[in-house]
């Protein structure tokens, strides 16, 4: 029987909460346990409180881990719930990435509407975004849309999109699903022409490093191609300093224990793209995704990255 209880950190969103009550039921299920065995404790962070310039400006995707893992450091919880694609590669000393829930679809939903899909917009209309990837992305493939800036979380940016500040917006397919609203998707973006967000789709957990009873019952709900994949893809962006400020796209898929990898960069503009792929045991993943990383780069040359990275 469980001695205390696991207090379980996230965001304040209801997306959030919606993970930590999944990691929570997953928990539950696999080791007989009562609800009241566990405390879903919300913690505010700096990318939730900041709303009027782009995370790129602000100091990156680390905003919405900095404050949760914080708290993990100090004891104040025990594990600790997040989007992987909002995960940093290189993480505080004594924490780890122990867990991965099975994935769940990883592609972009675009929502709209007046039209069906990106290529039914009209010339000049706005499609809001916050994401340098999916900004990217569009102006690659519509370079005559108007992208403008669309912070929030998922309800505030369909709130947007209903006053019109935007005719379309783009959203993770996976994060509709999980709040029961894949029907507001007007149209699934491609995987080969809008490729993901490395992480994209996939709940991760992490806890304080040799927390040998907190691991232990995390074992039990860790999905093993989750955790090749995403190993995979964020070696990639670690071989490629990836942040809030390098549009960068990769996913990796798992068959019959072989790995598959796509990956991408891109200039914010949209027009100038390098693409690699790999494959391998998935075994092998963190490696497969570190060399296709290194590749890339190499490949794209200190001129792609210093014609419009900030100084």
């Amino acid at each position: 029987m469980q001695a205390k209880t696991l207090k379980i950190g996230t965001r304040g969103s209801l997306l959030a909460l919606a993970q930590a009550h999944e990691t929570r039921a997953r928990l539950m299920a696999a080791h007989a346990l009562p609800q009241h065995a566990f405390e879903i404790v919300v913690i505010s962070t700096s990318g939730d409180r900041i709303q009027d310039r782009p995370l790129s400006e602000a100091g990156g995707k680390g905003l919405f881990t900095k404050e949760i893992e914080e708290a993990l450091i100090a004891g104040r919880i025990d594990i600790a719930v997040h989007s992987s694609k909002d995960m940093p590669t290189k993480l505080p000393d004594g924490l780890a990435l122990s867990t991965f829930l099975p994935r769940q679809d990883p592609r972009d939903a675009f929502i709209c509407n007046t039209a069906g899909s990106i290529a039914d917009l009209p010339r000049g209309a706005r499609i809001g975004s916050s994401s340098l990837r999916r900004q990217a992305l569009i102006r690659r493939m519509r370079p005559d849309l108007d992208v403008v800036q669309f912070r929030g979380n998922v309800q505030t940016r369909l709130r947007k999109l209903d006053e019109g500040v935007a005719d379309a917006t783009i959203l993770a397919y996976a994060g509709l699903k999980r709040l029961g609203m894949q029907d507001l998707a007007s149209d699934l973006m491609r995987l080969d022409v809008f490729p993901p967000a490395p992480g994209q789709g996939a709940i991760c957990i992490e806890n304080r490093a040799g927390d040998a009873g907190v691991e232990a019952m995390l074992s039990a709900i860790h999905d093993v191609s989750t955790g090749h994949s995403l190993a995979c893809e964020r070696a990639f962006l670690a071989a490629l300093d990836g942040s809030c400020r390098t549009p960068i796209a990769g996913h990796a898929t798992i068959e019959g224990g072989r790995l598959s990898f796509a990956g991408l960069i891109i200039t914010p503009d949209g027009t100038v793209c390098h693409e690699i792929a790999a494959e391998g045991p998935a075994a092998d993943a963190e490696r497969i995704g570190a060399q296709a990383g290194a590749s890339i780069r190499d490949r794209a040359g200190a001129a792609f990255f210093e014609s419009w990275m900030p100084a």
